[in-house]
């Protein structure tokens, strides 16, 4: 589609564009992958950069590319090449790994899942983070910078993005920041927290 990557860097049917800055695309989030190059936006561009030309240098790789069974099988021959009655085979191009792996993680995400896809309203989650940080409500959209605004702030980000895969955007306009700003929030979250985990399920729970 493009025949280098000076040319990608402008290309309009493409996220790498709107990653480095230099397509304006409000509606795709960002955020989550430029936080994983650096915490300033200038200095995670430029990793980003080097990391994708490094890549690039790399050419194809038949073991990077297709699901889980394409890849553990060194690409499509591999595949092919694969004796009559084994197409059972499970992949998914999201997950890099063999048969076996990409099943359990596809098990344990569905597990994970249960039940999540009715979930508590944004205004009911927002109240039950006040509460328990005893901040009044309303007060995490209110551009405060005090400590306990800003933890509970960081909380009700990581819960209703990334433990109940809601939108960013919504939030974003409850808490008054843009969308970047709610997915560094979300890092600021230490999700291994044992208290943390107890409340989420308190706080997510229909009633």
């Amino acid at each position: 589609m493009v025949k280098d990557l000076h040319e990608l860097e402008t290309y309009a049917y493409g996220g790498h564009s709107a990653l480095l800055g230099r397509v304006e695309r409000p509606w795709q989030e960002t955020a989550e992958i430029l936080g994983r190059f650096g915490h300033r936006i200038g200095e995670a561009r430029k990793r980003y950069r080097v990391f994708v030309m490094d890549g690039a240098a790399e050419g194809r790789r038949p073991d990077l590319m297709g699901g889980g069974l394409v890849r553990s099988h060194g690409g499509w021959v591999g595949v092919s090449a694969l004796r009559r009655g084994r197409e059972a085979y499970r992949s998914d191009e999201r997950i890099l790994g063999s048969s076996s792996f990409v099943e359990k993680i596809i098990h344990e995400a569905e597990v994970e899942g249960q039940g999540r896809h009715v979930s508590v309203d944004l205004s009911t989650l927002e109240k039950r983070i006040c509460e328990y940080y005893g901040v009044p409500e309303g007060a995490l959209g209110g551009g405060g910078r005090t400590r306990v605004v800003s933890k509970a702030r960081a909380v009700l980000s990581y819960v209703w993005m990334r433990y109940l895969g809601r939108s960013g955007r919504e939030l974003s306009r409850l808490l008054g920041i843009g969308p970047q700003g709610v997915y560094w929030a979300c890092r600021k979250v230490d999700p291994d927290s044992k208290n943390l985990v107890k409340e989420i399920e308190r706080w997510c729970r229909i009633t």
